[in-house]
């Protein structure tokens, strides 16, 4: 260890499978999800009645808007009716026999990621309000983002505020609206600039929704004398880029425990991995938060981005350019010389550094660390978003050594110029050691961003892969016990 007296809180998010949420549970064969509408249809309305009074005796206690759920999840089998007209009450019966439970937490409650609140009302001088993402997974490892709120206060010790039981997906907006600048660039770089998305984004406006999308697809598909191949693969890759930018919404009235982003689109449908959010400053002022996450759909990795101003609407977007590559990408908090700034790593093994005056494009990363320390030999990674303090922006990292042994360290970039490190840890800050080596992947702590306040680093971190504590440290021995160059 690095010597860094680091204070334990006693804080422990572990996790708890009595958290549900509904989802739907809909077999991928539309023979089956046929035959379970007929058999629905036979029922009286007496029997449905009852049947949804026995349902609503069982799980309304479990859920905050049970019947919302099952509304949304008939709609998404109607088309199996055909021309026929059923009761409200039918179509509800139907909805639950597509619904299921999911305890999203059930197996772990990890990877950390904290930022001040919006909100900073109310507080007494000196403390702070925060928000904490967390990973949570459950059944078939699928992960979500979680949040908790608390506060820390003048005297370091730190109140968590009561966590909800119950827990809800949030609505995902019907008609969204697209960027067409993302969308040009996106087929471009998956290899579909071609005559038909032209013709297509040609149609459109700078920015356009999901019904003047799928207007402007219909209109160039009718177009084509033939099916040609490129012609469906291209409709096939406008409605992949559609479905992979999305909005959700929660309501006013909801905690922030009780929210939880339930994967959306099909890249995302095995989890939503490592939420790196930061609060970030634009020159005029202006704060949006933002969150960089791996979306992972069982085969492949796809970074992707987060924007949301008060964590109810959350608006999800692709990520583009050639550097777009592995996990781990992490935004600064603010510009540097006019150009966002991320850290990445490129070859799941080094740090790179790369700019850009487009938050959504990225290209050029510039190598920043290699691996130094035996505790990293293997590879390194960024442990969230760069902090910055008066001597250089704080880069928490993590490090992988013998044994795949998770390590955390810390290094110290310019702040006009984070190309050049200042300084780093030769020891870990963190590392795995007792009760904090054991769990569902052993030997590893591990965190997606931590924040500063009046001389204090307020650092969360998983343990294992299984749950997540906080502790605090003072920036100036952290900071002090670096090696400088």
């Amino acid at each position: 260890m690095s010597g860094i007296c680091i204070q334990p809180t006693g804080i422990l998010f572990c996790p708890d499978s009595k958290r549900v949420l509904v989802r739907p549970f809909i077999s991928s064969d539309p023979e089956r999800v046929e035959h379970i509408i007929d058999r629905a249809l036979l029922l009286s309305e007496e029997a449905v009645e009852g049947e949804l009074e026995i349902l609503r005796g069982d799980f309304s206690s479990r859920h905050m808007d049970l019947e919302m759920c099952w509304r949304r999840h008939f709609a998404l089998v109607r088309a199996g009716l055909g021309e026929r007209s059923i009761s409200v009450n039918r179509q509800l019966y139907i909805g639950a026999l597509f619904s299921g439970e999911y305890a999203l937490e059930s197996a772990a409650l990890f990877n950390p990621s904290m930022v001040a609140h919006p909100d900073q009302t109310g507080l007494e001088a000196g403390a702070v309000r925060f928000i904490l993402s967390l990973r949570a997974t459950g059944e078939g490892h699928i992960s979500s983002i979680e949040f908790r709120s608390g506060i820390f206060r003048p005297d370091a010790s730190i109140g968590i505020d009561e966590v909800s039981r119950r827990v809800i997906a949030p609505e995902v907006k019907e008609n969204p609206t697209y960027r067409k600048i993302i969308f040009l660039h996106k087929l471009a770089e998956m290899g579909f600039d071609n005559e038909w998305s032209r013709r297509i984004m040609e149609s459109l406006g700078y920015d356009f929704t999901h019904e003047e999308l799928e207007n402007a697809v219909r209109q160039v598909s009718a177009q084509g004398e033939d099916s040609s191949r490129e012609l469906e693969r291209t409709m096939e890759c406008v409605h992949w880029l559609a479905r992979s930018n999305y909005e959700v919404h929660f309501k006013p009235s909801t905690s922030l425990s009780q929210r939880s982003i339930f994967p959306v689109s099909p890249n995302e449908s095995n989890g939503i991995e490592d939420a790196r959010f930061v609060r970030f400053v634009e020159e005029d002022g202006s704060v949006c938060y933002y969150a960089t996450y791996t979306a992972y759909n069982g085969r492949a990795i796809l970074p992707q981005l987060i924007e949301t101003r008060d964590f109810e609407s959350f608006r999800v977007l692709t990520l583009n350019g050639q550097a777009v590559q592995n996990k781990g990408m992490a935004l600064f908090p603010r510009r540097i010389n006019g150009e966002f700034a991320m850290i990445s790593r490129q070859d799941d093994e080094n740090l790179f550094l790369m700019f850009s005056e487009n938050l959504h494009f990225w290209n050029e990363p510039r190598l920043l660390a290699v691996p130094r320390q035996t505790w990293e030999f293997v590879k390194i990674g960024n442990c969230g978003s760069p902090i910055e303090t008066d001597e250089g922006w704080l880069l928490l990292t993590h490090g992988v050594g013998p044994m795949r042994r998770y390590c955390m360290g810390a290094m110290l970039l310019d702040r006009e110029d984070p190309g050049r490190v200042l300084g780093w840890l030769e020891k870990p800050l963190l590392e795995p050691t007792g009760e904090k080596r054991e769990g569902y992947v052993p030997n590893v702590v591990y965190s997606c961003g931590a924040m500063a306040h009046r001389g204090w680093l307020i650092l969360p971190y998983a343990l294992s892969d299984t749950c997540s504590t906080i502790g605090v440290v003072e920036l100036a021995e952290l900071l002090g016990a670096l090696t400088r160059r």
